[in-house]
């Protein structure tokens, strides 16, 4: 089956760096005009300058009004990839309320605001499109030290299935992303400490991070017309930490 995207415009939030921008160069590889958005105007500067020419950049904050209401008016919209989002590790008791308002704000409540907006814009024009949530293992199960981000991911797999099956008459998919760690800029601190990348490497059985290039070849897939029946989906690209 073909996998070009030529025709379709996509957005995808935190795309800055790593996984997000990773996504946002595969997409425009693939022929779709694509909206990349991050805060860092220096770091969409660079994604922006891809050989594609397809790629526009929107810096903004995806936690505020401007952004929601921009992307529900965007023209054409048929591709969500909805990646923005943090963590804060810390051990369950010591977990302050500015950490746990933060990572529920940007993994949950900007998310939510995200896909519905994506949403409204394609029931509006009667799109069949395709939303991608960038969850986590630890939507799945659960982790020391991550007991919000944990509940943020869990939250996104329930938030997926329902928009899936309420979608679903209209034509719009919805699916998720999950995967074990990924040595990224936002990653590599915690895994520079030896005794967690011990504890990492012990928990996935084929014994490897997944990489940028994993991930982004999990959404093209649940973008491109070869998942066509696949929704409410979690695809787990985790290396089997999931399966013990």
């Amino acid at each position: 089956m073909s996998q070009s995207l030529a025709g379709q415009v996509a957005v995808v939030t935190g795309a800055g760096r790593g996984i997000g921008r990773g996504c946002a160069e595969a997409l425009a590889d693939a022929g779709a005009r694509v909206v990349a958005v991050a805060r860092s105007a220096e770091q969409l500067a660079e994604v922006t300058a891809h050989a594609s020419g397809r790629i526009d950049a929107w810096a903004l904050d995806v936690t505020g009004d401007e952004f929601v209401d921009r992307l529900q008016a965007l023209e054409g919209l048929s591709i969500l990839v909805n990646n923005a989002g943090g963590n804060r590790p810390q051990p369950f008791v010591e977990v302050d309320d500015e950490s746990l308002d933060f990572v529920l704000d940007l993994n949950v409540r900007a998310a939510f605001r995200t896909a519905r907006a994506a949403a409204q814009n394609m029931l509006a024009n009667e799109v069949r499109g395709s939303i991608v949530h960038m969850s986590s293992q630890m939507g799945h199960v659960g982790s020391p030290r991550r007991t919000v981000y944990c509940m943020s991911k869990h939250a996104i797999e329930g938030l997926s299935k329902a928009m899936a099956v309420e979608l679903a008459p209209h034509g719009i998919r919805v699916n998720t992303v999950a995967p074990t760690f990924v040595e990224t800029p936002l990653t590599k601190p915690m895994l520079d400490d030896p005794e967690f990348r011990d504890f990492v490497f012990g928990m996935i059985p084929l014994g490897e991070l997944a990489t940028v290039e994993d991930v982004v070849a999990a959404v093209m897939f649940l973008v491109s017309p070869s998942s066509a029946r696949v929704t409410g989906h979690s695809l787990r690209v985790d290396g089997g930490w999931t399966a013990q």
